[in-house]
């Protein structure tokens, strides 16, 4: 039988011990903000972009 060998990984943690401040909170939601709409501009001029030929009979 085969033990499984046990590997400690070297992960550093995102943030602190405390919470966030309202400003760091603010500054997130901004910013996730400012993605969603980017991403919705972006698809919405792609959706534009494309645009049907007629078919043509030969």
């Amino acid at each position: 039988m085969n033990k499984t060998k046990i590997i400690e990984l070297n992960v550093d943690f995102i943030g602190g011990e405390g919470s966030l401040t309202k400003e760091d909170e603010q500054a997130i939601s901004d910013f996730l903000k400012r993605k969603k709409l980017q991403s919705k501009m972006a698809q919405r001029a792609k959706k534009t972009a494309t645009t049907r030929r007629p078919k043509s009979l030969a």
